[in-house]
């Protein structure tokens, strides 16, 4: 470990994490259950460690994307129940079964060819109808000249043997912008969904979940919450939105100096060279690069925090390592800590710079970045992809 920690890593404060969910908590209400959204890694957090959290916690279900996932989950001895979002090929249902794993249904097609695989396993697949209304990707069409005949696919979808018809949802696309157009959009979104309901109902054709509110619902439109809520990236604290609900960041990014050097006026640095030294230059350098996670993107004009506050990258990122200017950080070493970002260096700050979102910067954290985990200000436990 003590190896590890003189290059790059990441620390995960579970602390942090319980915080949000918390916070979420008592912000929904006793009345709404709690999805944790734990899907790609838990956005680079490591999925096992804040599902295992979540679950000692009293959350009430998670969601992943893909089989792959839920599967780690339940190996690791996560227990609660696990909805996928995404696809699952239909000859898969089997083991969708025997791991007790609810599985989103999207079209009709779809619906008929997991009844058929279930019935062929002696086995009933519990389902999350998913319903179009608006993101334009996955779920059943219902809007406009499809209303009709989208209600009448989730009936039949619903009723089909082998299948348990749990829960029906639906994905806001504008639910965490400003604007009264992304407003009206979102609650045009949610007045569909609840018409697809009230249809379904007319029908015999009733939920005992229904859950529509992502991270933007569950921060502005508490009239969307329903029976369950699913923040995904307000557990882990990022975005604006975490901020102005006071919710902690989970993740921080940090290295440390490896080398320093001292250069004269006139030294170019890194390749392209394209930054030249004004002044005599102490210069610092770290091994994290693009393949990190660190992006080039950030080359000449990023600032990481150094325990004498920020210092500037200097000239391109590399893949493996990067060069600071320390010539106003006299008390930094070898050997001390900087951290990328995390609670001295705001990753929201850092996704604005690179014109993308915070989701990116932390699903980037590449797997030779060993994550630790702490709790009370102690590691209390470690992900390593990289075999030792």
């Amino acid at each position: 470990m003590e190896t590890e920690l003189k290059r790059t890593w990441s620390e995960i404060d579970l602390d942090c994490l319980l915080y949000n969910y918390h916070a979420l908590r008592e912000r929904i209400g006793e009345n709404v259950r709690f999805l944790g959204v734990v899907k790609a890694d838990a956005y680079g957090h490591g999925a096992v460690q804040v599902a295992q959290t979540l679950q000692e916690a009293g959350a009430d279900y998670l969601a992943v994307s893909s089989l792959d996932e839920a599967r780690e989950l339940r190996n690791h001895g996560v227990t609660m129940p696990i909805l996928i979002l995404g696809h699952t090929p239909p000859e898969q249902v089997g083991e969708l079964i025997r791991l007790g794993i609810t599985q989103a249904v999207s079209a009709e097609a779809k619906a008929e060819a997991y009844s058929a695989e279930a019935l062929r396993r002696g086995g009933t697949l519990k389902i999350h109808i998913k319903v179009d209304t608006g993101m334009s990707r996955l779920g059943f069409l219902c809007d406009g000249e499809h209303f009709e005949g989208g209600v009448a696919r989730i009936a039949h979808s619903c009723a089909l043997p082998g299948l348990d018809a749990e829960g029906i949802f639906t994905h806001f696309a504008v639910s965490d912008e400003p604007g009264e157009e992304n407003e009206a959009y979102t609650r045009r979104q949610f007045a569909l969904f609840c018409r697809v309901i009230d249809a379904l109902a007319a029908k015999g054709c009733t939920f005992a979940l229904r859950h529509c509110a992502n991270s933007g619902a569950v921060a502005y439109y508490p009239d969307t919450w329903l029976d369950m809520v699913r923040p995904g990236i307000l557990l882990y604290g990022l975005t604006e939105m975490a901020e102005e609900l006071g919710l902690k960041s989970v993740m921080s990014l940090k290295t440390s100096v490896s080398t320093i050097k001292t250069y004269e006026p006139g030294v170019t640095i890194s390749y392209g060279r394209l930054f030249t030294t004004q002044r005599r230059t102490r210069v610092g350098v770290l091994p994290i690069g693009y393949a990190d996670g660190f992006f080039r993107t950030f080359s000449n004009r990023f600032r990481v925090m150094t325990e004498d506050g920020p210092a500037p990258i200097l000239g391109r990122i590399c893949m493996d390592m990067c060069m600071i200017d320390l010539t106003e950080c006299p008390h930094v070493g070898v050997g001390s800590t900087i951290e990328i970002f995390g609670r001295h260096n705001s990753v929201n700050a850092m996704a604005r710079m690179a014109d993308t979102i915070p989701y990116e910067l932390v699903c980037a954290v590449s797997k030779r970045v060993p994550r630790l985990y702490c709790r009370d200000g102690k590691v209390v436990g470690r992900k390593l992809w990289i075999e030792e």
